[in-house]
């Protein structure tokens, strides 16, 4: 069990170790759809966290691994299709996860925010499209913002 864990109800727990799916689904759905590639790629950097994160969040890292490509298979079952009813559903299980931090350990919370934030912005800006990336490689406003 993760230490900062030890004071949350079961299902509080198990919403943390979906914040990473959440985050993932609702970054790489802006488009309607989640393809296949966008799935591999979700799992891929979801695998990376837990060796490039914050050394507080490892043990938390770990957690996700094991229970990420089901989470994230079941969250797309379950939102799908992405219309703006259920991105809105998904953006109030982000609320959720941020009341669940506000009982953990401060730094541990403020980490794990962190760290979720930095990989939706990756996520949001993986799934622009290569060409974007390759022929606009500056921010154009409206573009690539």
């Amino acid at each position: 069990m993760i230490k900062e864990f030890e004071l949350l109800a079961k299902g509080e727990q198990e919403l943390l170790l979906k914040a990473p799916a959440i985050v993932s689904i609702l970054a790489a759905s802006a488009s309607g759809t989640i393809n296949d590639w966008e799935k591999a790629d979700a799992i891929k950097l979801a695998r990376l966290k837990t060796f490039s994160a914050h050394p507080l969040l490892i043990p938390y890292y770990k957690e996700v691994e094991k229970v990420f490509e089901q989470n994230f298979e079941a969250l797309i079952k379950r939102y799908s299709p992405f219309d703006d009813s259920r991105r809105m559903q998904l953006r109030k299980e982000v609320d959720k996860i941020d009341s669940i931090l506000a009982k953990v350990d401060h730094e541990f919370a403020v980490t794990l925010h962190s760290s979720l934030s930095s990989y939706a912005d990756h996520v949001k800006k993986a799934y622009k499209g290569l060409i974007v990336n390759f022929i606009f490689p500056y921010p154009i406003a409206g573009l690539t913002e």
